[in-house]
């Protein structure tokens, strides 16, 4: 039988200055009508409350979303996963979940790979406001989630993944994704302890 050990670990919460991150709450992944989508109606609604949260405490707000522009875009990972095909420029499929109450202050950023670092200038934008710390929410966790918060951290910052605010196609890839995240890059909690560790910044 083979011994599952597991590493001792540090919960690190929040800074003084977290930035929300929403990584492609956006309508090729939260139409069940799409060949990305699903059913994320929940998903959105926790996104809904943690909007609203980060507005009225005016901290820094960023949201992505994946634009293929021409052939060339992420031509490996295209060719690996067609159906992402159907997320090209001026398509109604980029465009965010019209549920998200957005702000004139919130950052959109344009990414063509999975995480929010990659190919982008964000980890500039977020030294340039003073971030030291990110809540990594959106679609879905086992990917482009999973991939912003690990480069979330190896870019320096603490990271918190709330449970009810990310969501896959997949259950069992949440959750077996949750529990990595939380094992070894990131603090995953309630929506509920996150609103209380927010409540907490003076």
């Amino acid at each position: 039988m083979t011994e599952t050990r597991t590493l001792e670990r540090a919960s690190q919460g929040l800074g003084q200055r977290p930035a929300l991150i929403i990584v492609d709450v956006i309508n090729g992944f939260t139409d069940p009508n799409c060949p990305l989508g699903s059913d994320a109606h929940s998903v959105v609604a926790a996104n809904c409350k943690l909007l609203d949260r980060f507005h009225t405490q005016q901290l820094p707000v960023y949201l992505t979303t994946v634009v293929y522009h021409n052939d060339s875009d992420a031509s490996v990972f295209r060719d690996r996963l067609p159906a992402l095909n159907v997320l090209s420029a001026g398509s109604h499929w980029v465009e965010f979940d019209s549920r998200l109450q957005l702000s004139e202050s919130d950052q959109r950023i344009e990414k063509t790979h999975a995480s929010a670092f990659h190919g982008t200038h964000l980890d500039e934008q977020l030294k340039e406001r003073n971030v030291d710390s990110l809540v990594v929410t959106g679609l879905t966790t086992s990917g482009c989630v999973r991939a912003t918060a690990v480069d979330g951290l190896q870019c320096n910052y603490k990271v918190v993944v709330p449970r009810e605010a990310t969501g896959d196609r997949n259950q069992a890839a949440h959750e077996a994704n949750l529990f990595d995240l939380n094992a070894k890059y990131a603090d995953v909690m309630s929506l509920e302890d996150l609103l209380l560790l927010l409540d907490a910044i003076t």
